[in-house]
C-alpha cells in the first residue's frame, strides 16, 4: 500500500496558494537499477525509500507545479509524456509543468523498465490531484547560502557552484512554516557502485534530517552536479567509480563490505549534516513576502552535435576501455550507420525553463550541466537567486564548458558510449554550446523580469 501525505484545504488568496503532497514510489520488486556500469544491476532490496513530491502553486491568474522525484532522471521524451498528462489534469499547457530529479543512482531504470514507469507515473497523478485539492494562502522568501557538500570530479582547481538555494514557505503567519524547498549541488551518489539497495541517497537522509529539525516538508533539487561528487564517499569510492564493472565481478569479503557500508552511512549522514548546518545560518534572517509574482514557462534553443569521424570514433572506444573499461563495440556500429547515411551532425531542441516567485528563479535544462555554467549564469546575470540547474525535465548527456569539452574524458566523451541509447547522441553538444546556453539563459531571464 502506497501512502500519501498531504496537507488541509484551504480558502484560495487572492496572492497564491501552494498545496502540497508526496508519494512513496519504492518498487516492491527487484528492479533494475541504473547509475553504475556493472554485469547485474538488480536491485537487493532498499535501503531507503524513494519519494515523488509535488508542490501545485496557483494565483487567480495562473496555476503551476513542480515535482521532485529521486530519480537518476527519466528520458526527455518519457518525462514530457508525465508531463503531458499532469498538465491536462491541471488544465494548463505542458510548461507549467516543472519535473526536477535528484539523480540519485540507486534508484530503477524508468527508460527500460516500462513497469516502474507505470507505477511512478500513477503514483505521481495521485499525488496531484491531492496537492490540486489541499492549496492554502502562502507567503515566501528566499534565501541563499554556501554548503561545502561537493568536490569538484575534474581534479583541483575546478569550480563548484556551492550555493545553497532556500525558498521558505509558510502560512500568512510568517511563524507557520509549512516548506522549505532547497536547491543543492553535488551527485546523489553517495553510495557508489557496490551497493545494491534502492536508495534516495543523501537526498533522502537530508530530507528526514531536516523534517525532524524544523517540523516541515522539505523538498530538495539538484543544482549543476554534472563534474561535482558528493564530498564524503566511502574511501574506495573513486577507484569504483572508475572501476565499477571489474569491482562488482571481484570477491570481497563480508567484513569489507561490512566496513565500506558502515562509511557510506556515515557519509550520508555527514552530506545532510554539512547542508542543515549551512542552513542555520541564514534560516532566521529570510525575510517573508506576500506573493507578488508567480510564473512558470519554457523556452526552447537548438543545439548540435558533431557526429566523429570513424578513425576518431575508434581512438575514443580505445581510450573508453583501457580507462573505464567501458565496451563501444555498439557505439562504434551507432557511429559507422550514421557515416553510411551521410549524416555528419545531430542536433538537440533544448528546453530552457524558468519558474520565478517573488524574486528568486529556479531555472532548469535536460542535461548533466557542469557547475561553472551555473557559475557563468550567476556570473552574466549578477543574481544569486537565479539558480540554473541541471536534470530538468528528464536528462540528456553531459554538457560540458568548452574547457572541459577540449579536455575531453567520462563526462565528456565515454559516458556516451555507455548511455546514447537514451538520449540519442553519440557526442557531446558542440564546444561552444556552454557559452550559447549560458547567454540564451540570462537574456529570456532579463526580458521575463522586466
Amino acid at each position: 500500500m502506497m501512502t500519501f501525505e498531504t496537507f488541509n484545504m484551504q480558502k484560495m488568496d487572492p496572492n497564491g496558494c501552494m498545496g502540497y503532497a508526496e508519494a512513496d514510489i519504492t518498487p516492491s520488486w527487484p528492479a533494475e537499477l541504473i547509475g553504475f556500469a556493472r554485469p547485474d544491476n538488480v536491485s537487493q532490496g532498499v535501503l531507503h525509500k524513494l519519494l515523488a513530491q509535488v508542490l501545485v502553486w496557483e494565483t487567480l491568474t495562473d496555476k503551476c507545479c513542480l515535482i521532485s522525484i529521486d530519480s537518476i532522471g527519466f528520458t526527455v521524451e518519457l518525462t514530457n509524456l508525465l508531463r503531458e498528462r499532469i498538465a491536462s489534469e491541471l488544465k494548463v499547457v505542458r510548461e507549467k509543468i516543472m519535473v526536477c530529479f535528484s539523480h540519485t543512482h540507486a534508484a530503477p531504470n524508468a527508460g527500460t523498465d516500462q513497469k516502474y514507469y507505470d507505477f511512478v507515473c500513477s503514483q505521481i497523478f495521485k499525488a496531484v490531484n491531492l496537492a490540486e485539492k489541499t492549496g492554502f494562502p502562502i507567503k515566501a522568501g528566499w534565501g541563499v547560502t554556501t554548503a561545502d557538500i561537493g568536490i569538484n570530479r575534474r581534479g583541483t582547481g575546478h569550480p563548484v557552484d556551492n550555493r545553497l538555494g532556500i525558498l521558505k514557505i509558510t502560512g500568512l503567519d510568517r511563524n507557520d512554516l509549512k516548506l522549505l524547498l532547497l536547491r543543492v549541488t553535488a551527485h546523489a551518489n553517495v553510495l557508489t557502485s557496490d551497493n545494491y539497495l534502492i536508495s534516495s541517497d543523501y537526498f533522502g537522509v537530508t530530507r528526514d534530517l531536516l523534517e525532524n529539525k524544523y517540523g516541515c516538508k522539505v523538498v530538495l533539487i539538484q543544482g549543476a552536479a554534472g563534474d561535482v561528487r558528493p564530498k564524503y564517499q566511502q574511501e574506495n569510492a573513486e577507484y569504483l567509480e572508475i572501476h565499477s564493472f571489474e569491482a562488482a565481478k571481484q570477491k570481497i569479503s563480508k567484513s569489507s563490505k561490512e566496513f565500506y557500508f558502515s562509511q557510506s552511512i556515515q557519509a550520508l549522514n555527514k552530506m545532510a549534516d554539512a547542508i542543515c548546518q549551512a542552513l542555520d545560518k541564514v534560516y532566521d534572517q529570510i525575510t517573508m513576502r506576500p506573493i507578488s509574482r508567480l510564473s512558470m514557462f519554457s523556452t526552447e534553443h537548438r543545439f548540435f552535435a558533431d557526429v566523429p569521424a570513424i578513425e576518431r570514433s575508434k581512438i575514443i572506444a580505445q581510450e573508453a576501455k583501457r580507462e573505464a573499461n567501458i565496451d563501444g563495440t555498439k557505439w562504434l556500429a551507432e557511429i559507422q550507420t550514421f557515416h553510411q547515411k551521410g549524416i555528419r551532425q545531430q542536433f538537440s531542441d533544448i528546453e530552457i525553463q524558468y519558474f520565478i516567485i517573488n524574486n528568486g528563479c529556479i531555472c532548469g535544462v535536460p542535461n548533466e550541466i557542469m557547475s561553472a555554467i551555473a557559475l557563468d549564469v550567476l556570473q552574466k546575470s549578477g543574481n544569486p537567486f537565479l539558480l540554473f540547474n541541471g536534470y530538468t525535465n528528464g536528462c540528456y548527456s553531459y554538457l560540458p564548458t568548452a574547457e572541459e569539452y577540449d579536455a575531453g574524458g567520462y563526462e565528456v566523451l565515454w559516458s556516451n558510449l555507455l548511455y546514447y541509447q537514451y538520449h540519442g547522441n553519440v557526442m557531446p553538444l558542440n564546444r561552444d554550446t556552454a557559452e550559447l546556453l549560458t547567454d540564451d539563459v540570462v537574456c529570456y531571464w532579463r526580458h521575463a523580469a522586466k
